[in-house]
């Protein structure tokens, strides 16, 4: 079972849905049979690749949202997080454009560490303050996930994985993906938003039935017992 999940790591709400999705498929009886792939998505393309002002800056200018709306919502949107186990710090969130971020997810991708990858990427973004913009920051996480320096270094160089990040933008299109995260099963069961997790075990395990259908092997009935008593 093969499960997409288009993601932005500029998005809150992701990381949150990480870790509920990640409960839900702990618990799976068939979890090993399950391939997980991140998806790029970005919820503001048209950022600069580094922007000058706080992420309460650039919501309430940007977006044209109230300050104290911003506010509150930094504050719901931590208290899920906290639930799962998750210390956001907007106030230390570095605003930037997250386009080559996804691209060395890509790259991480091609050497088994996407997962690894995308997990630091949020939490140094959410929680730890870091500037995922930054060619330093990208380049310490590409040691620290043990990528190859050569590779790494490209993204600032070429425009290696470019391709297949706006492949991945333009799925998510075709899909009618219109905000994230955003999970699809199979290409044929998708779930909006950062779901609870008994939302997502119930979605894994619909999409494993559907998949595995019950067959019966028996050419004929034979002996059994039924609400109106047994065959002879």
């Amino acid at each position: 079972m093969k499960i997409e999940i288009w993601s932005d790591v500029a998005c809150p709400w992701c990381f949150i849905g990480k870790r509920r999705f990640e409960a839900a498929l702990a618990a799976f009886p068939h979890r090993e049979a399950v391939e997980v792939v991140w998806r790029s998505y970005q919820l503001d393309p048209s950022l600069p690749e580094h922007y000058d002002g706080t992420e309460l800056d650039y919501l309430s200018s940007r977006k044209g949202m109230p300050e104290n709306q911003v506010r509150q919502m930094f504050d719901h949107v931590a208290q899920q997080a906290k639930g799962e186990g998750l210390d956001y710090r907007f106030h230390q969130v570095v605003v930037a454009n997250s386009f080559t971020a996804h691209r060395l997810i890509h790259l991480a991708a091609a050497h088994g560490t996407q997962d690894a990858a995308k997990e630091r990427l949020l939490s140094d973004h959410f929680e730890h303050g870091k500037d995922i913009g930054s060619r330093d920051y990208l380049t310490s996480l590409g040691r620290d996930l043990g990528l190859p320096a050569g590779e790494v270094a490209e993204l600032f160089t070429t425009d290696k994985y470019s391709d297949e990040v706006r492949l991945d933008f333009q799925e998510a299109r075709g899909l009618g993906i219109s905000g994230v995260p955003f999970f699809v099963i199979d290409r044929k069961f998708g779930l909006s938003g950062a779901q609870p997790t008994e939302t997502f075990t119930s979605a894994l395990n619909q999409a494993w039935e559907d998949a595995h259908p019950l067959v019966l092997v028996n050419s004929s009935d034979a002996e059994a017992c039924g609400p109106d008593g047994c065959t002879m």
